[in-house]
């Protein structure tokens, strides 16, 4: 199988400016000179991570989801990030903490946070989600996740053994993960590549919120023994990593440490 190249996109955010993001990440989009099969964007990238859901929110055919549509089909890659997006349910407006995993052929699927931020007002404004997402790339099952998922080893557990469909290669996170908690993200990111024996992409932002929040990046790539292969923190960086699946099958091959795994169901 041939190697995962991803593109990852570490940058500030303008607070809560739809139009200016689409901008900066269409520039920095077009900068990319090499071919990739993933680009992949922080966590609420067209407004900062904003409580501001009733006045931020676009739907499902709004000016963020059209832009991702055009930059899928002009790159021929998967484009992701997650937004604020609502959706109309029973006459009334929900809104989302929306991954979309929008194809070149203006196709997508989505996955909603599921551990919405207990600290802010995250679960008051926003609908967790309740299915995780699996999704292919040439062969490779990407799963991905948001931000405070991070936290939260059960809902991650790799498949592995038991269905293909629903085991994953990569665990990608999204995030708007603060400096002031930076070293839970240094540590968990490992520790869910080792436990579930796959590369484990964390790709955060960078920049201050007015409400005296500094985030320091340390967007990371992982591999499936824990090892370190990316990390940058600070600065603005588009890294183009290349993700080798002979190694993960050689690891899980050395090592079949999920074998032993417990068995359990979310209820």
């Amino acid at each position: 199988m041939k190697d995962l190249r991803i593109a990852l996109i570490q940058t500030d955010i303008h607070w809560e400016d739809i139009p200016a993001n689409l901008d900066m990440l269409g520039r920095k989009v077009a900068a990319i000179n090499e071919e990739v099969d993933l680009i992949v964007l922080p966590e609420m990238f067209s407004t900062g991570f904003s409580m501001d859901a009733e006045r931020l929110a676009e739907g499902m055919d709004g000016t963020a989801i059209q832009w991702m549509k055009r930059t899928a089909a002009h790159r021929g890659c998967i484009v992701t990030g997650s937004l604020i997006l609502y959706e109309i349910h029973e006459e009334q407006k929900k809104y989302y903490n929306r991954l979309v995993w929008m194809r070149p052929d203006g196709g997508y699927t989505t996955y909603d946070k599921r551990h919405l931020f207990s600290l802010s007002d995250e679960p008051k404004i926003y609908t967790a989600g309740e299915k995780r997402l699996v999704e292919n790339i040439n062969g490779w099952n990407i799963c991905p996740m948001i931000c405070y998922d991070l936290r939260f080893p059960v809902w991650a557990r790799n498949a592995i053994g038991e269905n293909r469909e629903t085991t994953y290669d990569v665990l990608l996170y999204v995030a708007n993960w603060p400096e002031r908690r930076i070293a839970a993200w240094n540590i968990l990111l490992p520790a869910r590549a080792i436990e579930n024996q796959s590369y484990v992409i964390g790709l955060n932002r960078i920049g201050q919120e007015p409400k005296d929040v500094y985030y320091s990046g340390y967007s990371s790539v992982i591999g499936p023994r824990g090892e370190m292969l990316y990390q940058k923190a600070h600065d603005a960086d588009t890294r183009i990593i290349n993700l080798n699946y002979e190694e993960l099958v050689k690891v899980r091959r050395q090592f079949p440490f999920l074998k032993s795994a417990d068995r359990f169901e979310l209820k």
